[in-house]
């Protein structure tokens, strides 16, 4: 007899559909095998599916069992598979009606006892059955917060095969997982105001966290690079539902979601080791899985110690740094995800970490600062829209015990600055300043004659690029935002330019 179960593949983060179809032969020598192009994860699931029958008191058919993932040409990995075929199974032998299946999608890994065990990408496949005909959704328990993000389908959460089964006859009646989504993050984030001084580097954090811009902190040992960094996900505006959806699915793809966890809400930080490879940082393998780009999408990507990442892992960051998703190209398939984070960088001017200090000689040569600085190529501190001299904190701000400015009135100001973007760009299918590209630039980021010729003497003196040209208006854009100025002012621009006037200070010493 003849089965079929409806599941589901991820590739990436997009989830292709799969009908699991089971054929049982009475004749010839028994055997069960599986094909469709299926990895070794997959093939294991018959000796799950064998002693999760034994354990749970089905009788497993001893007989010529073929199970096909359709379609076929489509690689198949992972243990989702292991409750759709022993669904298919129990159906082909009569255990269960074939034709109440085609109304369920099912996911779910069987443990050797029967349990169901949690799988990767659920949020994925929920988002995506919306689109198409079924409407109702079969996984493990431990799934179900994320599953339930979805509205409009039927989320059913179950514990093992037998409750399946009794589910799927109509022997048990099971309600419908609901919960209802809060957008309030309660999840605590480090206050700027714990940093002592450092006034214009938390100006110029502002200013990013307000236009989605890019930022590179340079200064000696122990000037507060890490700790600002840290704390720029504290004045970031809120996460809209879309966001903590797509922050979400790539949790999922990735199996970082924490049990009970519906929906990412906190912005992602995410600081990966300067050793860490261009496959770590940018996503792939041999079935592809997101990077660290990815994992911090809607989020911070913090490169601490910057040049002693390996140059082609930072070359591999100039993709997503412009289009806001990574490409991962493999044989059989090639995937997309979404990649767009604001990167923070930070590194000391030299290899001692002394070089311009007041207080502490730099005891390295001309030769070993520029080999060290070389580490960092010009195309990618191009796409840096905001470079900053972090010094050293003195003294008389650490023994300041006089109240900061918090984060929580910081973000206020951001918040109605990105508020102003929104408005400005909501016909244009962007978000932030930072994504503007030259139509925009045209339409919107028009100067008098007074800020064209400084912009003009920045540009022969600094020795700076048209890329630079773009990401200095850009940035005015913003700090007239933060006013609230309709147009860019010279001011605006005149800051602007600070932000860029010390990439040469610092580079081509």
């Amino acid at each position: 007899m003849l089965a079929r179960v409806q599941s589901a593949h991820l590739l990436g983060i997009e989830p292709y559909w799969v009908e699991v179809e089971v054929d049982i032969a009475q004749k010839g020598l028994p055997y069960f095998s599986i094909v469709g192009l299926p990895d070794t994860t997959v093939k294991e699931s018959r000796d799950r599916i064998k002693a999760a029958f034994k354990n749970t008191g089905f009788p497993f058919p001893i007989k010529q069992i073929t199970v096909n993932l359709a379609p076929a040409d489509l690689k198949k990995e992972g243990s989702s598979f292991d409750l759709p075929i022993a669904i298919g199974i129990l159906s082909a032998e009569g255990h269960i009606p074939n034709k109440i299946l085609k109304d369920y999608l099912l996911v779910g890994e069987l443990s050797l006892e029967g349990k169901l065990r949690p799988v990767k990408g659920v949020l994925c496949i929920a988002s995506k059955l919306v689109e198409s005909g079924i409407k109702k959704l079969i996984i493990p328990k431990e799934n179900a917060s994320e599953a339930s993000v979805v509205k409009d389908i039927e989320v059913y959460a179950l514990n093992d095969l037998v409750e399946v089964v009794e589910f799927l006859k109509g022997e048990k009646t099971i309600e419908p997982f609901k919960r209802e989504i809060e957008l309030s993050d309660s999840d605590f984030y480090e206050d700027l105001a714990d940093v002592k001084g450092q006034f214009y580097a938390k100006r110029a954090l502002e200013i990013a966290a307000s236009g989605g811009h890019n930022i590179l902190f340079v200064g000696p040992p122990g000037s507060g690079k890490s700790m600002l960094a840290r704390r720029l996900p504290g004045i970031l505006p809120p996460m809209t539902l879309q966001e903590a959806i797509e922050t979400t699915k790539i949790h999922s793809v990735a199996g970082l979601l924490y049990e009970g966890v519906g929906l990412v809400l906190k912005r992602p930080f995410r600081s990966p080791h300067h050793s860490a490879s261009d496959i770590a940082l940018i996503g792939g393998g041999q079935i592809p899985k997101p990077g660290e780009v990815s994992l911090a999408h809607n989020g911070v990507l913090f490169l601490d110690e910057l040049p002693e990442f390996k140059r082609n892992v930072l070359e591999v960051l100039r993709q997503p740094l412009e289009d806001g998703y990574v490409t991962v190209a493999r044989s059989y398939a090639t995937v997309q995800f979404p990649a767009r984070f604001l990167l923070v960088a930070a590194m000391n001017p030299c290899p001692c970490g002394h070089y311009g200090d007041t207080l502490k000689p730099c005891t390295c040569t001309p030769n070993m600062i520029m080999r060290y600085r070389s580490k960092v190529s010009g195309p990618l501190l191009d796409r840096i829209d905001i470079h900053i001299e972090v010094p050293r904190v003195n003294y008389d701000d650490l023994r300041d015990d006089s109240p900061s400015e918090s984060s929580k009135s910081i973000c206020e100001r951001v918040i109605k600055a990105r508020q102003i973007q929104l408005k400005r760009f909501q016909e244009e299918g962007i978000f932030s300043n930072a994504h503007m590209k030259t139509k925009h630039l045209k339409k919107f980021c028009k100067l008098d004659e007074d800020s064209h010729s400084l912009l003009k003497n920045a540009m022969e003196k600094l020795g700076l690029s048209a890329r630079a040209h773009s990401k200095i208006i850009k940035v005015a854009r913003t700090i007239a935002d933060l006013e609230g100025s309709e147009n860019i002012k010279y001011h605006h621009i005149a800051e602007a330019i600070q932000y860029r006037s010390f990439e040469r200070q610092i580079f081509n010493t």
